[in-house]
């Protein structure tokens, strides 16, 4: 069920802005040219933490939309 999911998802979901993924990797760009290689480790932990976060909750968020719109149909 997961994998069919994600692949509804991948197919009707809107993915972002391209300007605004621009703005997001310019920005993380100039925070690590500042730091050290060791802060600079943790940030992208952080990072991938919050992207796999964000991801599960727009999977979910479209699984929830999905199953709504099933039972109105």
């Amino acid at each position: 069920m997961y994998d069919y999911m994600k692949a509804l998802q991948e197919r009707f979901d809107k993915k972002p802005p391209e300007r605004l993924v621009r703005a997001v990797q310019s920005a993380r760009e100039e925070v690590r040219e500042g730091m050290d290689d060791e802060k600079r480790k943790k940030l992208l932990r952080l990072l991938d933490a919050q992207n796999m976060l964000l991801e599960e909750a727009t999977l979910l968020s479209f699984t929830a939309g999905f199953k709504l719109a099933a039972g109105i149909a």
